[in-house]
């Protein structure tokens, strides 16, 4: 059935996707980084790194948080100093959220941790398997379903 890769895939994208999943993968990722940074902080820091600065509604909308969401979680990596409020050059009456040098040394060790975890669970691959994997799946994310 030509419907079948696609209900596998889309089964396969709910679980990568589910909440669960992600704040598993978070806590793992920063586990000891200090008490700022965990599953529930690592969005915020997570989306700054890919975005640049943004305003806590720009970056809301973003990672999927409501404006307060995001605003509480940047109060607690600013007070550990992983992030930090500027005036917005665009409209002096809002801020942006800037990562601090610390911020972005939390999430390179972050990405560290992600990419040799899963270079660790691909080993058992077949040489060659692994590298087409990480193009097709950009294939996919470049140009499939959820391409603009």
């Amino acid at each position: 059935m030509p419907n079948d890769v696609g209900h596998e895939i889309a089964d396969a994208l709910g679980t990568l996707l589910r909440r669960s999943t992600r704040e598993q993968i978070h806590r793992r990722l920063t586990e000891g980084l200090g008490e700022a940074v965990d599953e529930v902080t690592y969005p915020v820091l997570s989306g700054l790194a890919r975005t640049g600065p943004r305003s806590a509604a720009g970056l809301a909308d973003e990672i999927g948080l409501d404006r307060s969401g995001v605003t509480r979680r940047a109060t607690r990596l600013e007070e550990a100093g992983l992030l930090s409020r500027e005036p917005d050059p665009g409209d002096r009456r809002a801020t942006l959220l800037t990562l601090t040098e610390a911020g972005r040394q939390a999430v390179e060790t972050t990405r560290q941790r992600l990419a040799a975890h899963i270079e660790d669970s691909l080993a058992a691959w077949p040489p060659g398997e692994a590298r087409a994997f990480a193009r097709q799946l950009h294939r996919f994310v470049d140009h499939g379903p959820f391409t603009p």
